[in-house]
């Protein structure tokens, strides 16, 4: 995969928590902000990032329903359907779960977590929007090669065939992506890039790796939302 060293200009960032960590002399992945102990407190919205959209903040308390200042799984998916992100699979809900979470933690996502994940998915869903340009809903494989160009992914055809055949329903339609399917989709791509972009400095699109590290580089994507 090539990409170049003006790389990814309009692709959304990842958590500040997305870095490379060292354990015990070994190179080791995972996302990590510093670690906060639990906090209650009656109103979650002081814990906001200042100028944060009153929609932001109503969604996040409209779905807070124990008032622990935290969402889980379920009040995360209701959070979301609040600001218009209905039909989001349970699968992409982990999967983002994982990534925005704190460390050291169970699934579940404070106001700062929340305002970063509705900010990158603010981000992919106009990305989507852009390249569903019949407006349907749906983004077939030539709509997702331009979408990620556009990023500055230049996927192989055969990775992009690997990745819409994981969506094949069986039906032998062609495979056309939701939103919620490109939204995996982008953020994986997207995240494994940074991952080898640590071991390839010189954006060569070649890089040498233990094989530690590249299990440590993997293994996040594919058990973190199963």
């Amino acid at each position: 995969m090539a990409y170049s060293n003006a790389y990814a200009p309009s692709a959304p960032e990842l958590p500040e928590s997305f870095v490379e960590q060292q354990l015990d002399g070994e190179n080791r992945y995972h996302y990590a902000y510093q670690y906060q102990p639990t906090q209650q407190f009656s109103s979650s919205s002081v814990m906001f990032p200042p100028e944060t959209h009153p929609d932001i903040v109503k969604s996040f308390e409209s779905a807070d329903r124990d008032r622990s200042g935290f969402l889980d799984e379920s009040e995360l998916r209701q959070a979301l359907s609040f600001s218009g992100y209905e039909g989001i699979s349970d699968r992409t809900i982990r999967f983002l779960m994982f990534i925005y979470k704190n460390p050291g933690d169970s699934l579940r996502l404070g106001p700062k977590e929340y305002v970063e994940l509705w900010n990158c998915l603010a981000q992919w869903r106009s990305i989507f929007d852009r390249y569903d340009r019949d407006r349907s809903g749906k983004m077939n494989s030539t709509a997702l090669r331009d979408a990620f160009f556009h990023l500055d992914y230049m996927l192989p055809t055969s990775v992009l065939q690997l990745m819409i055949s994981q969506f094949d329903d069986g039906t032998g339609k062609n495979v056309e992506l939701c939103f919620d399917s490109f939204l995996e989709c982008g953020m994986i791509v997207k995240g494994l890039t940074e991952k080898f972009k640590e071991k390839d400095p010189g954006y060569t699109s070649y890089a040498t790796l233990s094989y530690d590290v590249f299990m440590s580089m993997i293994i996040p994507f594919i058990v973190s939302y199963d």
